[in-house]
């Protein structure tokens, strides 16, 4: 079962993006709120798409977090200090759910905003907050433009290109 919900999050998901034909990087608040949508409002369903990807987030930055760790722990923790694990998956969800209903936080990529519901619940200054916030904003806005004028294929090629000569 777990396999065919994969296959088919995976199918959909690159169907999705095929015809949309968005040069686009990350998920964000547009890709979270379609996914009710497209399984036909199954809460069941929505719930376990978005808990997989999730899963999937945060599997990914534990996975980092350990390479950077291999590098020494104090720089790891420096990047990877803040904790996303304060919530648990069904919290966290309905968390992300009601930050995207902001329609200014649309296009904040789902990542990012794990990490803002995550410095809300733990009731982190608004101010900083706020920064966060309009940082991402900023930095997403950079990588679009940048995306969109030099293309993502060679963007990534740039970065493949420093990753090779850093080790």
């Amino acid at each position: 079962m777990k396999i065919l919900l994969a296959i088919m999050l995976t199918y959909s998901g690159l169907s999705g993006q095929i015809l949309e034909k968005q040069n686009k990087l990350l998920w964000d608040g547009t890709d979270w709120d379609n996914i009710q949508k497209q399984v036909n409002q199954d809460p069941e369903m929505t719930y376990r798409i978005k808990s997989s990807y999730l899963s999937g987030v945060l599997d990914g930055r534990l996975y980092y977090y350990l390479k950077a760790w291999g590098e020494g722990q104090a720089f790891a923790d420096s990047l990877y200090g803040d904790r996303v694990d304060y919530m648990t998956r069904r919290e966290t969800i309905r968390q992300l759910d009601r930050f995207y209903k902001d329609p200014l936080m649309d296009y904040v990529p789902v990542v990012s905003a794990v990490i803002i519901v995550h410095m809300q619940v733990e009731q982190v200054p608004k101010r900083i907050v706020d920064r966060y916030v309009d940082e991402t904003k900023r930095w997403i806005n950079q990588l679009t433009l940048d995306m969109e004028s030099r293309g993502m294929h060679e963007l990534l090629k740039e970065k493949q290109k420093r990753h090779i000569k850093q080790n």
